[in-house]
């Protein structure tokens, strides 16, 4: 009896908490971490696109006023 009662008790959590994951509230958790994750995402290629321009510029010897003039 006292595994059929861990079992049930154990079903019971896994139902709620899968409830409130799907509801409006797990919802909104989901795609505000889907939305940092994608900005966290392009804040990064943003910093390697900007450092990488700078390599480039270096290893041309292009000046940044002349860039800044375009």
């Amino acid at each position: 009896m006292g595994i059929g009662v861990a079992i049930g008790v154990i079903a019971f959590r896994k139902i709620t908490e899968a409830q409130a994951n799907l509801g409006p509230e797990g919802l909104n958790r989901a795609v505000g971490r889907m939305a940092d994750g994608m900005f966290d995402f392009a804040d990064a290629v943003r910093t390697g696109m900007h450092q990488r321009e700078e390599d480039l510029r270096a290893a041309l010897g292009i000046d940044d006023a002349g860039a800044a003039r375009r």
